[in-house]
């Protein structure tokens, strides 16, 4: 059997935006750190695979759009590219590591502290004279790059036509996007986000990757980004049916994270990470009896045992403490650390004015929006260019954007057509019905509901933007400016930092945080719950019935259990030593006013 090489850090850089980290294995992989790239945008990976093979002077052949299936294929040559890229960087980091004591030294700084491998190479380090002659062996079987892992979000899944002929399902955004990664040379994940796609998931089975192989590895790996324990059960044995092997369980917090955020119904992050860590067992048995069942039916290679399943967690983290007891008490594999790497410029793809509009972020700065047109809260920040320039075409009549790239056209027009609730054709089309409607409604609601369309922002451009103006690419077509979508967590985070520098910031070897007042993130992102809640109560008005009632009283009620365990939880650890009194007062305080907010009810006459 093959040895699973165990990877060198316990932390990876989740998928941010579209551009964000679009590029971030060509800039980190070779230090053996795991990120994410977004596969949402084949014309901004288009664009970044000619950037690249320019960079690095091998000739490039442009896939136009005329190709048959040029979306899938734009993706392979992409990742088959940064593949090429992380292996040769991860060879020369070899080398440098084997040749000179400064890079050796600079390398173990940003290892983790319990790591193996930073003491054998601390051994070689203290041996002296003879280092040099031992190391290279010693390099070449203990380290790995980073994974070149990728992220679909499973619901942008739009047909596609050609000539108005509609395309089989497979040339779907999401299918092709698929088929582009499984047809790479890159052996990593993807991450599957937003939610279950039936058909997307039954499409895996045409793509041997993703079966194991006779020594029970799998050249590519299913990850799927979860919010609680049971859609990890149905989603993970939905799959095993297929005969295919979910390696990977990503935890994200509901709402303290970057960009779309699915709230939970009140659920909070530590019991739902205190669930998967009692059912972790069930999780891994129940996907392999039914895994077995169904590659004996396609008489495939059956593993004996188990193959190898992980927990991660991200949302909201952000100091040494925090990432340590995540790993030591819910025994998780890797703690995702997204927005303070918006402003680690060797990490990810931002343009100056937008990193230096993040350093300046507080936390009013920072809000929940509703400019997404999927209808999903999006996590936003005040004072973006896209946010200018939308508002300046608001005021002049002209709201709505051309919608050139339609990957978010998902809405359908009077013809049945595919349409973006961020376009001008929808909006027009909208503001028209309103104006017609405007002298049956009260000032205050025509307002609002002219609000409520134009809110929308084009994030296929928006969040495209920044590596065409990092890397001076020429950015074509009508200006939307830069939206990004980072979390809560940033605010706290004001100032550039140095990739080496951010590492030893999260093993707690070095400190970037220059305000010691950032609350817990367990306290931020209960908090966050709570408003939500009230925003809830505040949106529905008088439009309230037994359902809606039941569900906030339900909302509530998992807050007020979320905060029991948290008190329970803290009597008995004995990490966050010097602010455990705070925490606890917090916790109580945030009780008492979970239990002053009255859930309406129905006023029977």
């Amino acid at each position: 059997m093959t040895k699973i090489q165990k990877p060198l850090h316990n932390f990876h850089i989740p998928v941010m935006g579209l551009a964000y980290t679009i590029d971030s294995p060509i800039r980190v992989a070779q230090y053996g750190i795991s990120s994410v790239i977004s596969l949402a945008d084949d014309e901004l990976i288009e664009k970044m695979n000619a950037f690249y093979h320019q960079k690095f002077n091998v000739p490039y052949q442009e896939i136009s759009k005329k190709v048959a299936d040029y979306r899938a294929k734009r993706i392979t040559s992409y990742l088959n590219f940064v593949d090429k890229i992380v292996k040769e960087k991860f060879e020369n980091l070899k080398n440098e590591l084997a040749e000179s004591k400064e890079a050796l030294e600079n390398y173990i700084a940003i290892l983790p502290n319990k790591s193996e491998i930073k003491k054998g190479l601390q051994a070689f380090l203290d041996e002296g004279t003879n280092w040099k002659q031992n190391i290279q062996n010693y390099i070449e079987k203990q380290l790995s790059a980073g994974s070149i892992d990728v992220n679909i979000m499973t619901k942008l899944d739009k047909d596609n036509f050609d000539k108005n002929e509609q395309l089989p399902v497979i040339y779907n955004d999401a299918h092709a996007a698929l088929r582009g990664f499984a047809n790479s040379t890159v052996n990593s994940s993807i991450v599957l986000s937003a939610g279950m796609n039936p058909r997307l998931y039954s499409y895996f089975e045409n793509f041997e990757d993703f079966f194991p192989d006779e020594n029970k590895n799998l050249k590519k790996k299913i990850v799927l980004k979860v919010s609680d324990f049971r859609s990890a059960m149905i989603q993970g044995n939905f799959l095993a049916k297929k005969g295919l092997w979910v390696s990977e369980y990503r935890i994200e917090s509901g709402l303290n994270c970057g960009g779309h955020a699915f709230a939970t119904e009140g659920f909070l992050l530590g019991p739902i990470l205190e669930e998967f860590k009692q059912k972790k067992a069930q999780l891994i048995e129940s996907s392999h009896e039914l895994m077995i069942k169904a590659l004996e039916q396609k008489g495939k290679y059956i593993p004996n045992e188990p193959l190898e399943l992980k927990i991660t967690v991200q949302g909201g983290v952000g100091t040494a403490e925090e990432h340590d007891f995540l790993l030591d008490y819910y025994q998780v594999d890797s703690v995702g650390w997204g927005s303070p790497f918006l402003l680690v410029p060797e990490a990810t793809s931002v343009d100056q004015n937008t990193r230096n509009l993040l350093i300046d972020a507080k936390e009013e700065d920072l809000y929940l929006s509703q400019i997404s047109p999927l209808g999903v809260p999006f996590n936003t920040l005040r004072g973006t260019t896209n946010e200018k320039i939308k508002q300046r075409r608001i005021e002049e009549n002209k709201a709505g954007s051309s919608c050139p790239k339609k990957f978010l056209a998902l809405n359908k027009d009077a013809e049945g057509n595919g349409i973006c609730t961020a376009s001008k054709k929808y909006q027009d089309s909208k503001l028209e019905e309103l104006e017609a409607n405007k002298n049956n409604i009260s000032l205050e609601n025509y307002e609002k509901a002219k609000q409520n369309i134009t809110v929308k922002s084009c994030l296929c451009v928006g969040l495209a933007n920044a590596s065409y103006l990092e890397n001076n690419i020429k950015i074509k077509g009508q200006d939307q400016g830069v939206v990004i979508c980072p979390g809560p967590n940033i605010a706290y985070f004001d100032q550039e930092v140095s990739l080496s520098k951010m590492i030893q910031h999260i093993y707690g070897n070095d400190s970037v945080l220059q305000n010691p007042n950032r609350p817990h993130f367990f306290i931020k992102e209960l908090k966050m719950y709570i408003d939500y809640l009230k925003n809830d109560i505040q949106a529905i008005g008088q439009e309230i019935n037994n359902a809606k009632t039941k569900k906030l009283e339900a909302f509530k009620s998992n807050l007020l259990e979320g905060i029991g365990y948290y008190q329970n939880l803290f009597a008995v650890i004995s990490n966050f030593e010097t602010i455990k009194k705070e925490i606890s007062k917090q916790f109580e305080l945030l009780k008492n006013e979970i239990n002053n907010i009255e859930i309406p009810k129905l006023q029977i006459a």
